[in-house]
Order: C-alpha cells, then structure tokens, then sequence
C-alpha cells in the first residue's frame, strides 16, 4: 500500500518567504511520487508571530502555532489518519522500499502517534528487526519534523496544546514549549495511545538556516548567509 493510499493528507509546513525550502521539498516529495499538485498534500501557511510571548523564540512559537493549526483543520475535516512534515525534511534514498512494510504494519495496529523521523535522549537508533517499534509514553523524542496522527489522538492533541497556551511559560502543568516537547509532554498524559517509531527512520532533517531557534551570525550577514546556503545544498545534494 502506498503513502497516500493511507494517509489522507500529507501537511507540508513552510513560510511564504523560505521558496528555497519549498523548493527542497518538491524535490524531496517527487522522490516518492507526490508533489504539492498532488490531491492528499496540502502546502499548509506557516504562522509567524510578531513576538515570542511566553516562548522560546518568534519561531518555537510559529512552530508550535503552526502544528496547532494543522491539528485543528485536521479535526474539521474530521480527517482521521494524517502526516505533518516540516519543511526541512529529507527522506532517506530507500523510503520508497521501505513505506510499504511500514504502511501495512501502521494498518495493523490500532496507534496514535506516528514518528516517521526522531532524535532519541541517547541519540542511538533503536535497534530492531520490526519496522515500527513502541515508544513508551514517558520516553522524550525530540523533532517534530516527521510526524503523524490517528482517530482521536487528533482533537485530543488539538485540545492538549491549546491547554498548553492558556499558562504561562514555564508553568508545571506545561505551558508554551518547543512543539516536540508539547508532543512528549501529550504522549505523557495519554499513555493509553501508541506511539510507534519508524526503525529505521524514513527521514531526517537537512542542514537549512532554521526559524526556529535564533539565527547564528553567518544566518544574519547577507553575503556569507548566501555562500552557507549554497554549501548547504551541496552538502545535502552529497548525502541524498
């Protein structure tokens, strides 16, 4: 069975000003046979605040806004199996030999919480012979930029983060986070959903200038940022 054979819709996050990401990711998605002409992917508008608020930066909170948005169009739509990719992911050359297992075993099992991609506490890859594996609620993983979500996990996440942005940052209930960690921090508090872990992962993020976390200085210097991102793509053009 095929990606969007069950998955209903396949979200790919980016601002309208990062084309050099949209770009990257229509050669990624054309490297498994979809594009964002495609009927199941969906070029989803990522948010940009004009101030952090209680979190971390501009960008942890467009981030995590972002997913939220997407959870909650998901939820109207009453769609019931979904993908969020951030725009900085690559999948790994065998994806297309590899979905297939994974997809059929994702149909057999009555999960929650997909990672098609991860960073463990350890930053080992589990080991195993299985293509998915469980996650235990407590377990922190950390990225967000694979991600999918089933049946009711998906009002109860929307429900979960918006509980999140009514404290302040910081609060011991939780508050505003990095979005992986509002998703660790949700598999925590609904451990009777499964998480599965895609082993191997399908995909990883690619070295980019992030929006997320502040930029460095050769991010912000015009004429060096265009020479990294050109070292960049070379760089990730060599590891495809």
């Amino acid at each position: 069975m095929r990606l969007t054979e069950y998955f209903e819709r396949l979200y790919v996050i980016n601002l309208p000003q990062r084309g050099d990401r949209r770009r990257e990711m229509a050669r990624e998605l054309s490297k498994i046979g979809v594009g964002f002409r495609s009927s199941s992917v969906r070029l989803f508008e990522a948010v940009r605040p004009e101030a952090p608020g209680d979190f971390p930066s501009i960008g942890a909170r467009g981030a995590f806004l972002s997913h939220l948005g997407i959870l909650k169009e998901a939820r109207t739509q009453n769609l019931q199996r979904i993908l969020i990719f951030e725009d900085d992911l690559n999948f790994v050359p065998d994806f297309p030999t590899k979905i297939g297992t994974v997809v059929e075993e994702l149909e057999r099992k009555d999960w929650s919480v997909f990672y098609g991609g991860y960073v463990l506490p350890s930053s080992l890859e589990p080991e195993s012979r299985e293509a998915l594996i469980h996650a235990d609620p407590s377990l922190p993983i950390q990225t967000a930029h694979f991600v999918g979500f089933r049946g009711q996990a998906i009002g109860e996440a929307v429900c979960f983060l918006e509980k999140l942005l009514t404290r302040p940052g910081g609060d011991l209930q939780g508050g505003p986070m990095h979005v992986d960690g509002a998703y660790s921090w949700f598999r925590a508090a609904f451990p009777h959903r499964l998480t599965l872990l895609a082993t191997p992962q399908l995909g990883y993020q690619r070295s980019s200038r992030s929006d997320i976390y502040d930029l460095r200085w050769f991010d912000r210097t015009p004429g060096v940022r265009h020479a990294i991102a050109g070292l960049r793509q070379l760089r990730n053009s060599v590891l495809s």
